[in-house]
């Protein structure tokens, strides 16, 4: 990554870095790693991962791992006037449930498919990634395994992953811990940015299928399954929550673990398929807030979006946690995605080469509901006063 890892205070420590204890112990007094930052760790770590951030790349990256900045060469003459979009999230607690069953390949895609999908809302082409991960005393394999799943998710969506940051924190976070984050950067046309603008009554919401959870809605999952974090455990998730993770649940197929840490599915290179060859207008991905909330952020004032539940059926994982809770659905679904990852508005002329596009891509996909001026008003004349642009409506099959 750009630089091989950070110590507490932030400072890089490369391989020619002061203060770098000699091989076969200090050279006196009191060492950095004493403290608790392993700077020969941090570079068994840079070196455990090259091979996974070389497959992540395209052919505008300049330069290669070890640098102080990641370049990357826009050839800007396939533009007439591009803009450039950035995103940045984490994982958030889904790491806990990681942490707790020692598996950290998969929450990198995750912290992908959180960025890039944003950027993609806005019509934008993911270029590049830059990750950051915080720990409390830094294991090169587990920080190999974390960038190998960055990497995974940077293939699937078709950026490069140009550099980041590993910083180890002791003192502040504890041995065992970790957080993911990741700043992203694109690309759009000015005259091709999806959005509010461009949506009209009629416009059909067509639905693309999520992978499970994905990563939002956590903390009231560990809530429901596992009670109060327990500490002194990996991720707070003591025995008998380990026990249930590892454990066999019938209606989900497979074991409670793996379906909570299925990656999320990165959308990406759909979206902009989708855009290339349809009249689509915006684009939202649900996530934190749930399908209401999400969809009205690109929907604009005077007109109402209108999801139908009987158009499809959640996953089961959603009605585990709903039943185990339990849990109302009004908070299921100001929480979690449902079943839908991403939200397509399009004309409505557009739907059937959508859905075709989409089935041949391999997305499930299906017409979920339409935009409307509420009570024929012209989006002029309708109401505004409280924006709620986005609702639910009917009951799941």
């Amino acid at each position: 990554m750009t630089a091989p890892m950070s110590p507490a205070a932030g400072q890089p420590a490369s391989s020619g870095s002061a203060g770098r204890s000699a091989p076969g112990g200090s050279t006196g007094g009191v060492s950095y790693q004493a403290a608790g930052v392993d700077v020969d760790a941090g570079e068994r770590a840079v070196e455990a991962m090259r091979g996974h951030v070389a497959r992540a790349s395209r052919p505008e990256v300049v330069g290669s791992l070890g640098g102080f900045a990641g370049l990357f060469a826009l050839d800007t003459a396939r533009y007439r006037k591009p803009l450039l979009a950035s995103s940045t999230d984490g994982v958030g607690t889904k790491i806990a449930v990681a942490r707790a069953l020692d598996v950290h390949d998969t929450v990198g895609i995750d912290l992908v498919a959180m960025v890039v999908d944003d950027l993609v809302v806005c019509g934008a082409e993911p270029l590049f990634l830059l990750d950051y991960i915080a720990c409390g005393s830094l294991d090169p394999r587990r920080v190999a395994l974390l960038v190998s799943g960055v990497a995974t998710g940077c293939e699937q969506a078709g950026c490069a992953l140009v550099g980041g940051e590993t910083a180890e924190h002791p003192g502040l976070m504890g041995a065992d811990d970790y957080d993911l984050a990741a700043t992203g950067i694109g690309v759009v046309e000015a005259d091709d940015v999806l959005g509010p603008e461009r949506v009209r009554p009629g416009d059909a919401l067509i639905a693309l299928g999520s992978s499970g959870l994905h990563s939002n809605g956590f903390s009231l999952v560990r809530h429901v399954l596992f009670g109060p974090a327990r500490e002194g455990f990996p991720g707070g998730i003591g025995p008998d929550g380990l026990a249930s993770l590892r454990g066999h649940e019938p209606t989900l197929g497979t074991t409670l673990g793996e379906a909570l840490l299925t990656p999320t599915r990165i959308y990406a290179k759909d979206c902009l398929a989708l855009a290339a060859a349809t009249e689509v207008h915006a684009f939202a991905h649900i996530t934190g807030g749930g399908l209401a909330a999400n969809l009205a952020r690109v929907i604009p004032a005077g007109l109402l979006a209108t999801l139908d539940r009987s158009t499809w059926t959640p996953p089961p994982i959603f009605a585990l946690l709903a039943e185990r809770g339990p849990v109302a659905q009004v908070e299921m679904e100001r929480t979690f995605n449902q079943g839908i990852g991403m939200v397509a508005v399009v004309a409505p002329a557009a739907v059937d080469d959508a859905l075709a596009l989409l089935a041949a891509r391999g997305v499930p996909a299906w017409l979920a509901g339409q935009v409307t001026a509420p009570d024929g008003a012209e989006p002029a004349e309708a109401e505004t006063a409280d924006r709620l642009a986005a609702r639910l409506t009917g009951i799941h099959p």
